[in-house]
């Protein structure tokens, strides 16, 4: 997604795993390249739930968000309180 002729083109970018699994964005060329890693915080009547993705490009101007792995520590998708999601 480097390269010029990438940038003038629209992105479509998949989002894989946690509450955005499945979900596909078309990013305007005029919004610049896709960002390396995307935030999500869910609302609900419960506690707030972040979800962070982090970009993997592919050829051409598309892009793949995987759910960032938990890391020993709380997971990739934790109410922001830090007690894990259910």
């Amino acid at each position: 997604m480097d390269a010029d002729s990438d940038e003038q083109q629209d992105a479509v970018l998949l989002f894989v795993g946690g509450p955005l699994d499945g979900r596909v964005e078309v990013r305007a060329a005029r919004h610049g390249a896709p960002l390396p890693t995307v935030t999500h915080v869910h609302l609900h009547g419960g506690p707030k739930v972040v979800s962070r993705y982090d970009l993997q490009p592919l050829p051409g101007a598309a892009g793949v968000y995987h759910l960032r792995p938990r890391s020993g520590g709380p997971s990739a998708t934790t109410p922001a309180d830090g007690d894990p999601a259910d």
